[in-house]
């Protein structure tokens, strides 16, 4: 197949800015709806049910073709799973202890380092410690806060960077949402004797299970497959200081879901690290792609 080089249009672009907000409202608010369930099916019973349910969805939806796989893709696929499972795992650990503004604050600051460590230059820095100090001050310095959820938060982040990496390799591997699909059943088996071990029954109760299918939308399925094609059109370092968004994001979903108020120093924070998300999109070199001359219309990474 015949390449040809090209890069992201304005317009291109700007769909792909809306996917990324639209999932980011998505699982933030889908995170608010989890924690209510804490009490009945515990953290890990709650993430469980996100993956497993909406891994079913997912699949019963794709239907993805496991035929004509090489090895690097089913690679991508386990990779990408064990990345989701650690992610939500940890991340659920997390807002069981700290407030939901404080977790994704932290747990933000990988796809940050990240985004330095692909994007050297100059202004990526600048970027980069703008958000920084904006979700710094978001925390309120981090103080007074349990340190095993800011240990979970912080390990969240490291796994958000791996997803970050991985989910635009499955995205170019895999047509569609199919390598989404199959990474999601790989993070559900991964993370399904957690569930079982930690709730067990409790997870079938239909005031537990229906809520936890919202969760299941919400939180997965609707960003998971946004941020896919999203990625196939931004580079990872643009993608990851955007995900510097996610703060506020989370900061208006506790205040609306949890009753967790916002001070004049989190909106300060917020304008901080939206500042820092455009600056990253509106500042990045073109990026070159590879694009199949046949038509198939996917950026390759």
């Amino acid at each position: 197949m015949e390449l040809t080089a090209a890069g992201p249009t304005s317009k291109a672009k700007a769909g792909a800015i809306g996917l990324f907000l639209g999932g980011a409202f998505s699982v933030q608010f889908g995170a608010g709806v989890a924690v209510l369930l804490f009490p009945k099916a515990g953290p890990l019973g709650t993430v469980t049910l996100r993956l497993v349910v909406s891994a079913v969805l997912m699949l019963a939806v794709c239907r993805p073709s496991l035929r004509e796989r090489n090895r690097g893709d089913w690679l991508t696929v386990l990779g990408f799973g064990a990345a989701l499972a650690g992610m939500n795992g940890l991340f659920y650990q997390a807002i069981d202890r700290i407030p939901l503004g404080a977790a994704v604050t932290l747990e933000v600051l990988g796809p940050l380092a990240l985004s330095v460590i692909t994007n050297r230059r100059l202004i990526s820095w600048l970027w980069a410690g703008l958000a920084l100090a904006g979700v710094v001050l978001l925390s309120d310095g981090l103080t007074g806060l349990n340190l095993p959820g800011v240990l979970f938060a912080l390990g969240t982040g490291v796994f958000w960077a791996a997803y970050v990496l991985l989910s635009g390799r499955t995205g170019a591997r895999f047509s569609g949402a199919d390598g989404l699909a199959l990474s999601l059943g790989v993070a559900a088996v991964l993370i399904l004797p957690f569930g079982l071990l930690t709730a067990g029954s409790v997870l079938l109760h239909p005031d537990v299970f229906g809520p936890g299918a919202a969760v299941a939308v919400l939180s997965s399925m609707i960003p998971y497959t946004l941020e896919l094609f999203a990625l196939r059109t931004l580079s990872a370092s643009t993608f990851s200081v955007l995900l510097a968004l996610a703060p506020a994001v989370a900061a208006v979903s506790g205040f609306l879901i949890l009753g967790q108020a916002l001070t004049v120093r989190d909106l300060v924070a917020m304008a901080l690290v939206i500042v820092a998300g455009a600056g990253a999109v509106l500042t990045a070199p073109a990026r070159v792609n590879a694009v199949p001359s046949a038509g198939a219309g996917e950026l390759l990474t």
